[in-house]
């Protein structure tokens, strides 16, 4: 079963939501996992694509948005269209909506952010959960 953690953040900003996914990124491949991002729309997806280059200095996250040819290569995919089925550790969600191939992975991260649609979306996407008894993990940052 998919474990789920919820990393809220006290900050408002999409900008921190990405800063935020980058290091969570960074620390799943340092743990040997693939992860696969779902993001919003296309902007999102090039705006992540440009933060993993850039988030800190001596940070390197090999990474492919889908449907370049290093995709099947890269052990991070960034999706807004669809998911890769070669991807089963981690699921970063920075969509509103849940992801429907979430149950695939072996965990999925949400990153909450103090703006009124995020918010709103957690709060389903955390009873949706708790009601189907997945693992849940909150964790509340600074």
């Amino acid at each position: 079963m998919t474990l789920i953690d919820f990393y809220v953040l006290q900050k408002d900003a999409l900008q921190d939501q990405r800063l935020f996914a980058c290091r969570l990124i960074e620390k799943a491949v340092r743990q040997g996992n693939r992860v696969m991002v779902a993001t919003k729309d296309e902007n999102e997806s090039l705006a992540l694509d440009e933060q993993l280059w850039s988030f800190r200095p001596d940070a390197f996250v090999p990474h492919a948005l889908f449907g370049d040819e290093r995709a099947a290569l890269a052990p991070v995919l960034i999706s807004h269209l669809q998911d890769d089925g070669d991807h089963h550790d981690v699921l970063v969600n920075l969509r509103l909506k849940l992801p429907e191939q979430f149950s695939r992975f072996q965990r999925l991260a949400e990153i909450v952010i103090q703006e009124p649609a995020v918010l709103a979306n957690s709060r389903k996407s955390y009873a949706f959960f708790k009601e189907r008894g997945y693992p849940i993990n909150t964790h509340k940052l600074g």
